[in-house]
């Protein structure tokens, strides 16, 4: 019997596009991170302390700015208020550098508010948060607990170009340091200011690598620019 090859065409094309769909899925699985990508767009209520009055942000908000999305579990919990109090307590500094700071937790606005003024670690307090009881925005971000409908610690540095520079995620048991991601930022903008990176534990005033102008010296030979002593230092 005459083989069909219409049929045989047409299975072929099935068997193609099930490896696409395989390879497509390995692709979403691989993609945990929002690293140098554009940051999702979103549009929430949230609770401006600085204010104290309810108030609309979106992402458009930030756009040309440098901006940190800081996503927390939740409000009236143990470990939440101290993180918060510490990025309020950097946040002249932040604003120096001309960065944003929403933080952003799955409470409506209404319990920011009252999280907000019963809790003394939270006094003078002057930052937005957004309300996301949906988790929509926190999904959009990859950094929701489904299983508790809150936020993992995810704290995502921006550029004014919209892209993710820095991400980092932890479990809700152990609060993460503000003075390193100040460092962090100041690396991160003097970078892309220059062109030039930023060794371990860089800090303003300190060695910069000049790969702009000196790379085929320095392959190699990053020893020859600076030691461990200074890195350490």
């Amino acid at each position: 019997m005459a083989c069909d090859n219409t049929k045989i065409e047409a299975l072929e094309e099935e068997h193609v596009q099930e490896e696409n769909k395989i390879e497509l899925k390995k692709e979403e699985k691989m993609s945990s991170t929002l690293v140098l990508r554009k940051t999702p767009e979103f549009k929430m209520d949230a609770y401006d302390a600085a204010t104290g009055h309810y108030t609309t942000v979106s992402s458009e908000d930030y756009k040309g700015k440098w901006h940190v999305v800081c996503f927390y579990p939740a409000d009236f919990t143990f470990v939440c208020p101290t993180e918060l109090a510490a990025m309020n307590a950097k946040y002249d500094e932040f604003k120096k550098m001309g960065v944003e700071i929403l933080a952003v937790s799955t409470d409506t606005k209404f319990s920011h508010k009252r999280f907000v003024e019963t809790e003394p670690l939270l006094k003078d307090f002057k930052l937005t948060i957004g309300a996301d009881p949906k988790g929509e925005v926190t999904r959009a971000f990859g950094v929701m607990i489904e299983e508790e409908g809150i936020a993992l610690r995810g704290r995502f540095l921006i550029n004014p170009d919209g892209v993710c520079v820095a991400q980092e995620v932890q479990a809700p048991s152990v609060g993460r340091n503000v003075n390193e991601f100040l460092r962090q930022v100041e690396a991160w903008q003097h970078a892309e200011k220059t062109g030039e990176v930023c060794p371990a534990n860089w800090r303003p005033g300190k060695k910069t690598l000049p790969v702009n102008t000196d790379v085929e010296q320095m392959t190699g030979r990053v020893g020859d620019y600076i030691t461990i002593e200074e890195i350490l230092s």
